[in-house]
């Protein structure tokens, strides 16, 4: 994702972040827009209650991890992509 911004008072620029820097207020929108987590509950068990609205991905690589599972998509849970992809808000 592309980020512009301050560098001081007087200029600016353009920087790319990913991993957590873009993943985390995506994921807090897509809860904000599902309505939010009700109160006791844990946001993290949230998605695994609705796994069949996630797009697993089961097959690509990030790299080579000394665990497989960490780096390797399969079907299922994996490093890469967690339970998967939203389909939308229904997992959240």
């Amino acid at each position: 994702m592309a980020v512009y911004y301050p560098t001081s008072s007087r200029s600016s620029t353009w920087a790319q972040v990913g991993g957590t820097s873009e993943s985390s207020p995506i994921i807090a929108a897509v809860f904000a827009l599902a309505g939010g987590v009700g109160a006791g509950v844990q946001a993290n068990s949230v998605p695994y209650a609705h796994a069949s609205s996630l797009l697993d991905i089961s097959s690509g690589s990030n790299g080579s991890c000394p665990t497989t599972q960490w780096c390797t998509a399969r079907t299922g849970w994996d490093g890469p992509t967690g339970l998967g992809v939203p389909n939308g808000t229904g997992a959240f």
